[in-house]
């Protein structure tokens, strides 16, 4: 956490655009009282939202996605100037992606959130039904790579299953933060239904953990795992559950029979994009011997004519700066030490020269061992990483050779390889000749991962319904009932109550009619 000169945490977030170094200016710090505060705002305000219909809900989401469609390149704008990334990967991984979700949510969400009909068992003269009830405040701590879509994601979900939302973004992205609720709340007015529904709070640690214990209802995490264990260790004193969608090291397969082409692209695309800030990044490619050498030089030339530099510099750009100087530090470090054991630089491998920026080139290391740490560790940067393997086992072994199993991608030329390989990777999402995080906009599927990239999921059916609790409901299904006696015990109840259980659990005709004829008893012998 920022420091004053008395130690005592900073009041202020000093703001910076990354691409430039130039300040944008200071944003308030939320502190704990006032995120309970707020939090019992949004608590007081979710009654409203409750009492509207599902078909009122979509409704408010199509309006939402109006008045993003409509202010799309201030807001592109905006998500450049706090992030540093290109307007073209703004345009896409934010505007898009936001665009498709609300869209989905307002026309799919409502049949995976009405009640659902289910059979009742041996109670035949009852009916039975699950209801997907709003859980009440939703938190959301989220990070800096996507400034607009992970705020946006967690409230489009939370107003559609009937919840109201407070969203944490991170501190290197707060100058965004008022203009994204602002757009939010005013579209909720115009709706008849309280501001006070979706609200930010911006801060550092401090703030974060204050939402996680304010009494929300449901916290959804986006992060790395050692802050991931933090939300989990906070969540305990008020057992909130929590959705988390925590680090990535995803590996991404070219087989020898795969169009190399296609997949050159699509891994510059799973590894440049947002400049390699993403959770589903693929960070680690691994390539068939026979073809390895191939591939490298097609991704050689393609990557040294990359343009790098501020995406709102007037000129195109393929590459923008990354967002945090501590990541930067990061990548700088671990590209040092792979060059250092070993690992052969194709392209880049330092930061950009000469420029003001978080700029670190678009990087491409050879030779990449399972021995190295950029191997095992996030990278979270322009840094692609290039593996050799012989064959299905080998490849199967090295990308499961991670504590994370966020997303993984197979590409080959025999689907029937295809689906064998993607069956026997840990991971929570695969996808076969394309790069893995293109899941994320088939919303129908669930987002999110297995091992250490965390648990529960966003998107889909699943995502919706995380943000409900499952009411089970029981009722007469005829007018006319029959109260079930069990006082005072008969001297009898044992042995009918035993006969009747046979009658109606024994597998075989033989037991049942046994018993339906008492020739079986309480013990089970004829």
């Amino acid at each position: 956490m920022t420091q004053t000169a008395q130690g005592a945490p900073a009041s202020t977030i000093e703001c910076v655009e990354p691409a430039t170094g130039k300040r944008l200016g200071q944003v308030p710090v939320t502190t704990p009282d006032e995120v309970r505060a707020k939090v019992a705002r949004a608590r007081a305000a979710q009654a409203a939202l409750r009492r509207t219909t599902l078909a009122q809900r979509s409704a408010l989401l199509e309006a939402l996605l109006e008045r993003v469609l409509d202010r799309k390149v201030e807001l592109v704008e905006l998500v450049c100037r706090v992030s540093g990334k290109t307007r073209e990967n703004a345009l896409a991984g934010e505007i898009w992606t936001v665009a498709e979700k609300l869209a989905w949510t307002a026309s799919q969400g409502p049949k995976h959130l009405v009640p659902e009909h289910v059979g009742t068992g041996m109670l035949m003269h009852k009916r039975a039904r699950i209801e997907y009830v709003p859980r009440g405040v939703v938190g959301a701590i989220v990070p800096w790579n996507y400034p607009f879509q992970n705020v946006m994601n967690p409230i489009i979900t939370a107003l559609m299953a009937g919840n109201a939302c407070v969203v944490k973004p991170s501190e290197w992205v707060a100058y965004a933060s008022r203009t994204i609720e602002a757009l939010v709340q005013d579209v909720l007015e115009e709706h008849g239904l309280p501001r006070e529904l979706v609200q930010l709070v911006d801060g550092y640690a401090e703030t974060g953990k204050a939402l996680v214990q304010s009494g929300v209802d449901v916290v959804l995490f986006i992060g790395s795992v050692p802050n991931g264990r933090r939300v989990l260790e906070a969540s305990v004193e008020t057992l909130v559950p929590v959705v988390l969608e925590l680090g990535g090291k995803d590996p991404l397969l070219v087989f020898d029979d795969a169009d190399l082409d296609h997949a050159v692209h699509s891994a510059l695309s799973g590894t440049f994009i947002n400049c390699g800030q993403n959770c589903v990044a693929s960070e680690r490619i691994l390539v068939q011997r026979g073809v390895a050498a191939a591939f490298e030089e097609k991704v050689r030339a393609l990557v040294s004519a990359f343009r790098q530099g501020p995406p709102l510099g007037g000129s195109v750009v393929d590459v923008g700066s990354m967002i945090t100087p501590l990541q930067l530090s990061l990548v700088e470090r671990l590209v040092a030490e792979a060059v250092a054991q070993g690992a052969r630089v194709v392209h880049g491998a330092r930061r950009k020269p000469g420029d003001a920026g978080l700029f670190f080139e678009p990087t491409v290391l050879a030779d990449v061992t399972p021995s190295m740490s950029i191997f095992r560790e996030e990278v979270f940067g322009p840094v692609m990483l290039l593996t050799t393997f012989d064959g299905e086992d080998d490849a199967v072994a090295l990308a499961n050779d991670s504590r994370f199993g966020l997303s993984a991608s197979v590409f080959s030329g025999d689907r029937a390889r295809a689906a064998r390989v993607a069956d026997r990777l840990e991971s929570g999402m695969v996808a076969v000749n394309d790069f893995g995080g293109m899941t994320y906009m088939a919303q129908d599927l669930p987002f999110g991962g297995v091992k250490e990239s965390g648990f529960g999921r966003m998107n889909g059916r699943d995502g919706l319904r995380a943000f409900t609790h499952p009411r089970a409901v029981l009722e007469d299904r005829l007018p006319v009932t029959v109260p079930a006696r069990m006082y005072p015990v008969g001297d009898g109840d044992f042995e009918q109550t035993a006969r009747a259980i046979d009658v109606l659990y024994r597998p075989s005709l033989k037991g049942k009619v046994a018993a339906l004829f008492g020739r079986r008893t309480a013990g089970g012998k004829v």
